[in-house]
């Protein structure tokens, strides 16, 4: 379930769990004073496995993109 986060015009900001589908908030949870949605900079990513790296997936038997020195 993702994590919303809000800014109170009175409390200012909160985090809230609500489901995807869910509305926005309109009220303040604490003092029911009006919120805005925030649009988050962070974004909560997790990579798992080997990942996707230059060397994952570059063949080294393959031509060489350099080219030669003149």
């Amino acid at each position: 379930m993702p994590i919303y986060e809000y800014k109170c015009s009175n409390c200012g900001h909160f985090e809230q769990k609500q489901g995807i589908k869910d509305k926005p908030l309109t009220q303040c949870p604490t003092c029911d004073g009006p919120v805005q949605r925030l649009i988050s900079k962070t974004v909560g990513i997790i990579f798992k496995g080997s990942g996707f790296y230059i060397n994952d997936s570059k063949s080294d038997t393959g031509p060489s993109k350099e080219t030669p020195a003149s």
